[in-house]
């Protein structure tokens, strides 16, 4: 297959645990072909939706030798070496096989309208993945409110009397914005109330901007938990994020040790009622985190993890996850041709 992959700037990329990485590493060594372009490289041109693509080299990366660190190759050299491009062309978005959208959050206008190009190169007989208005229509942290049987105590408003209230009820609550990734603007909020305004004032920009407020749950102290969904099935293994000492958020971005484990009696209920559900409105891959028994995320736009799990479990993930998307492109190409 030609596959073109939608990401950030590839020199970002931190390999040894990027997601994205691993789906590509998986791909090439199975002989699909990998193109890469940037959202800003999606244009429609004379009613055809195209990228500025390029196609992708993985060359053999300098693995392991980061030692953990994030930004030890950042200074401009070396951190580059895992890949070649060939020069940039337009092309069809539908002249590939498989499209993955992989470009990280914040979702803004911006993301929104590259859905909307996708969309439209969809009907034009492009295999997008996850589908364009199936990450549009998931809000990441709204979208747990259609599953309300798994949900902790949660308000959504932009009205501060209300989140007030739901203090007064609950007592312990966590206040967070609705397009922060990595755990951007989580806060928690004890009994006693320290800090409730400034942070509603600061968070909801005076009552411009929606927040979300939720019962504390304690198990946080035992991770937030990464449930990854592939294709309707659950990966067998959670990545539990446990937050490092005197901190409330489990997210690897804000310093979190991640630790791979079996899915709970309650995170297989959960993800085998969610997993049918998000696949058969398009979502290929879906990173759901729940803490203790509570869902508290549906993530849609591009999930991670893969590595941590495999790292630590021998789990195939990135292999079980082309695999779905070599079933997918399959399934779409017989029903085109019957």
């Amino acid at each position: 297959m030609r596959i073109l992959f939608i990401t950030d700037p590839l020199e970002t990329f931190k390999t040894y645990k990027d997601s994205t990485y691993a789906m590509m590493v998986e791909a090439a060594s199975r002989g699909h072909e990998l193109f890469f372009c940037l959202q800003s490289q999606l244009s429609l041109v004379g009613g055809a939706v195209e990228a500025v693509a390029q196609r992708m080299h993985l060359l053999e990366a300098e693995q392991g030798n980061d030692h953990g660190h994030d930004h030890a190759h950042d200074h401009g050299h070396g951190h580059a070496a895992w890949f070649r491009l060939d020069a940039p062309a337009a092309m069809p978005v539908p002249a590939f096989d498989a499209v993955l959208m992989r470009k990280d959050p914040p979702f803004d206008m911006e993301y929104v309208t590259s859905t909307w190009l996708l969309e439209l190169a969809e009907s034009q007989g492009a295999n997008v993945f996850n589908k364009p208005q199936a990450i549009r229509d998931h809000s990441e942290k709204v979208a747990i409110a259609q599953f309300p049987q798994f949900i902790t105590p949660t308000l959504v408003t932009r009205d501060a009397a209300r989140i007030r209230a739901f203090h007064a009820e609950h007592r312990d609550i966590i206040v967070k914005p609705l397009d922060g990734m990595g755990g951007m603007g989580v806060f928690r909020v004890g009994a006693d109330g320290m800090n409730l305004g400034a942070i509603i004032e600061t968070l909801g920009a005076n009552g411009a901007r929606t927040l979300m407020a939720q019962r504390y749950i304690p198990a946080i102290k035992d991770g937030d938990k990464r449930i990854l969904l592939i294709g309707g099935e659950p990966v067998p293994y959670a990545l539990a994020r446990v937050p490092m000492a005197g901190e409330v958020r489990g997210n690897l971005a804000a310093g979190g040790t991640g630790r791979a484990q079996p899915l709970s009696e309650r995170d297989r209920e959960i993800a085998q009622t969610l997993a049918p559900v998000l696949w058969q409105r398009g979502l290929l891959l879906v990173g759901l985190d729940a803490i203790g028994d509570y869902l508290t995320e549906v993530n849609v736009t591009s999930p991670t993890c893969f590595q941590e799990i495999m790292q630590q479990t021998g789990f195939p993930v990135a292999g079980m996850f082309i695999d779905a998307l070599e079933r997918a492109v399959a399934a779409r190409a017989a029903a085109k041709g019957a």
